[in-house]
């Protein structure tokens, strides 16, 4: 016994003649833009974002890099016993912080200040004051015309510390 389907088109069930006269048709030169549109606005805005984040990547591990080189450096020259002993362990620890956070050796900057009542740096009891600066390039820029000289972002950071009050004196 054969049956009669029933028709899954609502519209052509009700208004059979609908499909012939169709107005709501998509005009021939909308097809196919929604992927071309897709890939134009996602380079527009991936790329930049993504450049943005592995640029400031490396600005925040540089960054961390000097934090800590500062912090180190000033903790190692308070606590050694004496001048010939800061500064081999500074050294040591200078070229540890470089070699860790891929800081470029060349474009580090360290400058070691005392307070004002110390009438040498460092002096026991006194204020100890280190500064390491660099500069960090940012990322696939071409050394085209010096542009890798300007593309940089300079990274700075100081730590405090108070010096051995048996400074000098022989252990």
């Amino acid at each position: 016994m054969l049956r009669a389907r029933a028709s899954t088109d609502l519209r052509s069930a009700v208004c059979p003649h609908r499909d012939r006269d169709r107005s709501d048709a998509a005009t021939p030169g909308d097809e196919g833009s929604a992927a071309l549109e897709f890939i134009l606005v996602g380079l527009v805005l991936l790329v930049p974002l993504v450049y943005l984040i592995v640029a400031l990547g490396s600005i925040q591990g540089q960054s961390l890099g000097v934090e800590t080189g500062a912090r180190q450096l000033a903790r190692t020259i308070a606590e050694s016993p004496d001048a010939v002993t800061a500064d081999a362990r500074g050294a040591r620890v200078l070229d540890a912080i470089v070699a860790e956070y891929g800081l470029d050796p060349a474009a580090v900057d360290v400058s070691i200040d005392c307070d004002r009542s110390a009438p040498e740096c460092p002096a026991p009891g006194a204020l100890l004051s280190v500064t390491v600066r660099t500069s960090v390039p940012l990322p696939l820029v071409p050394a085209v015309l010096g542009l890798d000289q300007l593309a940089r972002v300079p990274v700075e950071a100081a730590s405090v510390q108070r010096v051995s009050r048996f400074w000098g004196t022989a252990p």
